[in-house]
């Protein structure tokens, strides 16, 4: 019995893990677009790029580090696509972002149909165009030691190696903020860029650099969607994980740690959602499985409605700075 436990806590830990990965990646990117003063709800749109133009590229090619680099620039040129209109020309920033998701929604298909005539998805990736599981070091030699061995390899090994790249975001992200230079200025400019301007620092060129770490951010994790995580790219695929990712960045209240927390709080609950589609509950029934299937959205529209307390977001956001 503890035994039976302890795999199905290690599967769901496992699980969580994979599915919370292109969240935290996402929410890194909405961290410090936003920190810098720009709403960025397009992050569905620049994951969604990413997916198609790795396993377009990773298809076509047969390399996978090809389909990595492909993603992370065609992500970062949406992110540019969005500077120019809300940076540049000082446009909506909350209507520039839509307009981005609604473009990757309809060009990804588009594209998809034109290349591979597949109704807008792309072919099954062999193993040599994907990002495989990694097995760690030590790990025969701990599969005697008991439990720990069983933790090592089921949960801490046998990861992409883009899991682990996602994993190292988060302290790396954090790090940016709040000990370099370059998060002083950018946390600066999301408060009150005409202070940063005074300091004769470009608010145009950071609020460009930030949404360009963003763009990397998004097309590791839309690469993680089509070329590790998944076999190929299907019709919008990121499936709204931009906007959990976004509201992880608001339960986090912009910070990095906690909106760690708050991807792997997101991931479980779609992590466990297969486990308990159809089941009976007490006095209740049988839990339909769309229902079950919808649980990460309810939770996420549950606690935007004020059960997080109350946000603080950076002071400029979402308004254009004009010299």
């Amino acid at each position: 019995m503890m035994i039976d436990f302890l795999f199905q806590t290690l599967w769901a830990l496992d699980a969580t893990l994979r599915v919370a990965t292109p969240l935290m990646l996402c929410a890194m990117a909405g961290i410090f677009s936003e920190r810098s003063g720009i709403v960025d709800i397009s992050l569905e749109g620049k994951l969604l790029s990413g997916a198609f133009v790795a396993a377009t590229i990773a298809s076509l090619t047969g390399s996978v580090w090809l389909g990595l680099m492909g993603a992370i620039c065609a992500s970062v040129m949406m992110s540019l696509l969005h500077g120019f209109a809300c940076i540049t020309h000082r446009g909506d920033q909350v209507v520039s972002g839509v307009a981005i998701n609604f473009l990757a929604s309809g060009l990804t298909v588009i594209l998809g149909i034109a290349i591979f005539k597949r109704g807008g998805q792309t072919p099954t990736l062999s193993s040599g165009e994907r990002f495989r599981p990694i097995e760690l070091w030590f790990v025969d030699a701990l599969d005697n030691v008991p439990v720990i061995g069983t933790i090592y390899r089921e949960l801490i090994s046998g990861h992409s190696l883009l899991v682990y790249v996602a994993l190292l975001c988060v302290p790396i992200a954090s790090f940016i903020l709040y000990k370099s230079r370059f998060g002083l200025r950018l946390r600066a400019v999301g408060e009150s860029p005409i202070a940063v301007d005074s300091a004769g620092v470009s608010v145009t060129w950071l609020r460009y650099r930030a949404l360009i770490v963003g763009g990397v951010f998004c097309g590791i994790a839309g690469a993680y969607l089509s070329i590790s995580h998944g076999a190929n790219f299907v019709r919008e695929m990121s499936a709204g994980k931009g906007y959990i990712a976004l509201a992880a960045v608001i339960f986090g209240n912009w910070r990095p740690i906690r909106a760690f927390w708050a991807c792997l709080m997101f991931g479980f609950l779609d992590a466990i959602t297969s486990r308990l589609q159809d089941i009976d509950l007490p006095l209740i029934g049988e839990v339909p499985a769309q229902l079950m299937s919808a649980l990460p959205y309810i939770m996420t529209i549950i606690l935007l409605s004020g059960f997080i307390g109350r946000p603080s977001p950076p002071s400029a956001i979402g308004v254009p700075y004009k010299k």
